[in-house]
């Protein structure tokens, strides 16, 4: 099978990406691949080190408020698909995935100019602009919750849950020793996403030392830019602040309690392995879909939803007690995960992309 995927801005998009170019591997081992990136964003380091073919796009969002400063992302647009045709004729893909951010926009769409099989994936609740504008040209659309089905055409949609989620179940859960912590005690992880938020991480400053002599341990992930910064304080010893951690799956195995966004990658880990969360959607995303994403996990009683402009005085300490003291409240959350769990993701949505080929 020779394959492109696109997708980028984002860990959101790239992360699914990247347990799809797996899923394929582990099933057709021989298949060739080449992934089509923006050319200043995430995916062109993180792709490469995963020793995957890469090609990028200068392409940009649009503007919704500021109508007039899209005459550069229209031209960039335009350019990106004639450079996209060029790309999918030379590498000849038998299918091209899409999995989020505006870059796939233009490669789906020179890929369905050029008659190739096309899939897209959204991982959101609430479907992003890229996906719903290219969702009249696709083969076939994925999505990670069932109620997306209704933002899209419905005969060629089909509810296959987040890759990430069958990723994070094959990973070895992390000794919480590696951090200093007690093998016994249970665990709350605090974590924002790979850089952190600043507005938080400077609450949460101020909010550590209230877990002074708490039963259980924090270990609080602050992301790279705060990190020096935050360091330099003097946490309660159960306490434990680092500035990332690799395969943050293999920690989440032994978390009692995480405390975190509401990205869709995020939420399908936290899912896949039974979490209890307390969830703080991002409100500075598009169409506020961070809150969305939460919604599906709170109104299932599966997460506790904390809203950032909440976050005072000692709010989330009381949160994280009333949870984890509630040891029938926590196995309810778990109860509930499971039943939104989908553990065979990537699998779905591969065999989807399979019978694409076979019918092309």
């Amino acid at each position: 099978m020779r394959v492109v995927v696109s997708a980028g801005g984002t860990g959101g998009h790239i992360y699914p990406a990247l347990a799809i170019i797996n899923k394929i591997k582990e099933k057709e081992p021989n298949s060739e691949f080449l992934y089509i990136g923006t050319h200043d964003r995430m995916e062109n380091t993180i792709v490469p080190a995963h020793h995957i073919p890469f090609k990028q796009l200068e392409i940009y969002g649009f503007y919704r408020k500021k109508i007039y400063k899209n005459g550069k992302t229209i031209y960039c647009f335009l350019k990106a698909i004639k450079k996209s045709k060029k790309i999918l004729k030379d590498f000849k893909p038998d299918v091209v995935i899409g999995v989020g951010g505006y870059v796939t926009a233009p490669v789906i769409y020179a890929a369905h100019k050029l008659k190739i099989k096309t899939f897209i994936h959204e991982q959101n609740s609430i479907p992003g602009a890229s996906n719903l504008f290219l969702s009249k040209y696709v083969d076939k659309i994925g999505v990670s919750f069932p109620d997306s089905i209704n933002s899209f055409p419905k005969e060629k949609t089909i509810f296959t849950g987040n890759p990430c989620s069958e990723d994070a179940v094959k990973k070895t859960p992390m000794d919480k020793k590696e951090f200093g912590l007690h093998k016994d005690k249970k665990l709350i992880l605090i974590v924002m996403g790979s850089l952190g938020a600043s507005t938080i991480n400077q609450f949460l400053v101020e909010t550590l030392n209230q877990f002074k002599n708490k039963s259980y341990e924090v270990l609080f992930v602050t992301g790279k830019k705060d990190y020096d910064e935050i360091s330099k304080n003097n946490f309660p010893r159960n306490v434990k602040v680092v500035p990332y951690i690799e395969n943050m799956t293999r920690i989440m195995k032994n978390t009692d309690l995480m405390v975190t966004r509401a990205g869709a990658s995020t939420l399908s880990e936290i899912i896949a392995l039974h979490i209890p969360s307390i969830l703080i959607p991002s409100p500075y995303v598009p169409n506020n879909h961070q809150y969305k994403n939460a919604l599906a996990l709170t109104e299932k009683e599966a997460a506790i939803l904390l809203e950032e402009k909440d976050l005072k005085g000692d709010a989330l300490v009381k949160a994280i007690d009333f949870v984890i003291d509630d040891n029938a409240k926590q196995r309810r959350m778990k109860e509930q995960l499971k039943d939104l769990d989908i553990p065979d993701s990537a699998t779905r949505i591969v065999n989807c992309i399979q019978d694409l080929i076979d019918r092309k």
